[in-house]
């Protein structure tokens, strides 16, 4: 193997520079020839290419978002799309290509795997952490953390107003966001889509703090659970309290990876060329009890991945 491309697909997350960066050195010390995708699948079939060296990916490893941009592609999703992707593959002379990206990156990659041989290794990186087969995905502990830091400044007006706050994250399938947040922030609710949440319980749990003398409470709520401004509507009206709602939005993907994820994207960057030099194909790297191991895509993209319910039931506990 002479000439590997990567590419950046899906949502940005936090971390994806520095896999970038490791993908690049680690190949670059190995002799290969690294060419850059810019705007993923679209950038792909566009032609979009960059010759990477050491110096493309200088001080990127504490830069968020992805030097290398991302983009949906409509026209990937046609078999006319995939062949003139894979068309410009073989044109450049790349011989494996590394995708980081959530669950549809990696479902593309098998696709244009499956149809044309192309081979491929898979970075997990979405902030939902939501891939199966990985403890964290790249950009997943960033996101938890820029939500805590968003709850720690919100509990300061919460405590001088003597409020109740909702707050929406994002997670439209996955709770990891808020049930990580939630309990790392104090919340006294969370709200997930994996879990079925009768708000009477939650106002109750309010009635029994304000009873008890407390004056201000933080419920966390995944945009996927709940809408955040129904839940603080239905709040106020039965409860009578100061309300506020809090969406964070697009703030969670933001800012400089946190010390974590540049460490798992570098490693995982780093065997996804380790695992190309050695022939190997369709896999999907993974951090497994601190350790990286790879799986086939297709098993990986078979299995489902939940939140850990012990989780969820120690921060309801701790929550009284």
């Amino acid at each position: 193997m002479e000439r590997i491309g990567v590419l950046t697909s899906g949502g940005d997350a936090p971390g994806m520079n520095p896999a970038i960066r490791a993908i690049v050195r680690k190949a670059i010390y190995h002799g290969l020839e690294v060419i850059g995708i810019q705007r993923g699948y679209s950038g792909l079939i566009n032609g979009e290419f960059r010759e990477m060296n050491l110096s493309s990916v200088a001080d990127i490893i504490y830069r968020g978002g992805t030097i290398l941009r991302t983009a949906r592609s409509e026209r990937f999703r046609t078999p006319q799309g995939r062949q003139a992707a894979a068309e410009k593959l073989r044109g450049t002379g790349i011989e494996g290509l590394v995708v980081i990206g959530g669950d549809g990156s990696f479902r593309g990659a098998k696709v244009l795997s499956d149809e044309h041989g192309i081979n491929f290794i898979g970075v997990p990186g979405t902030i939902d952490n939501d891939i199966p087969c990985t403890d964290y995905c790249i950009g997943f502990d960033t996101a938890v953390n820029n939500v805590v830091d968003a709850i720690n400044k919100i509990r300061d007006t919460a405590t001088s107003h003597e409020r109740t706050y909702i707050v929406e994250v994002m997670g439209r399938n996955s709770g990891h966001i808020a049930l990580q947040a939630g309990l790392a922030g104090g919340a006294e609710s969370i709200l997930v889509p994996e879990m079925t949440t009768d708000l009477d319980d939650v106002i109750e749990k309010l009635l029994r703090g304000h009873q008890r003398g407390k004056l201000h409470s933080i419920i966390v709520v995944a945009e996927g659970a709940a809408s955040g401004l129904e839940i603080g509507r239905l709040i106020k009206e039965k409860t009578g309290f100061d309300t506020k709602v809090t969406i964070l939005g697009h703030i969670q993907r933001g800012g400089m990876p946190t010390a974590f994820d540049r460490t798992i994207a570098s490693r995982m960057g780093a065997m996804a060329v380790d695992l190309l030099m050695e022939g190997k194909n369709r896999r999907m790297i993974g951090v497994v009890s601190g350790e990286l191991k790879d799986f086939d895509i297709d098993y990986a993209l078979s299995q489902e991945k939940t939140i850990d319910r012990s989780i969820y039931e120690l921060a309801s506990i701790l929550a009284i």
